[in-house]
């Protein structure tokens, strides 16, 4: 079941970061604005990034895992 969720969240980011390469196109077309749209992006993508490490969803072994609260 952990190589699933695993698989399935390397699936998720990867789909995500084919995003970057349309926008590496156009770059010099969208100037400042499309520079931070694409911050902003990256920065929510490491935000569910962050949030999945804490939770122990990368975790491989179980004794790496946190303890889960009910």
């Amino acid at each position: 079941m952990k190589f699933y969720l695993v698989a399935m969240i390397f699936i998720l980011f990867d789909i995500e970061t084919v995003f970057l390469y349309p926008w590496a196109v156009v770059y010099r077309e969208l100037k400042l604005f499309g520079f931070f749209e694409m911050l902003l992006f990256v920065a929510l993508i490491l935000s569910g990034f962050f949030y999945i490490w804490k939770k122990g969803a990368l975790a491989w072994s179980v004794e790496e895992q946190p303890e889960r609260k009910p």
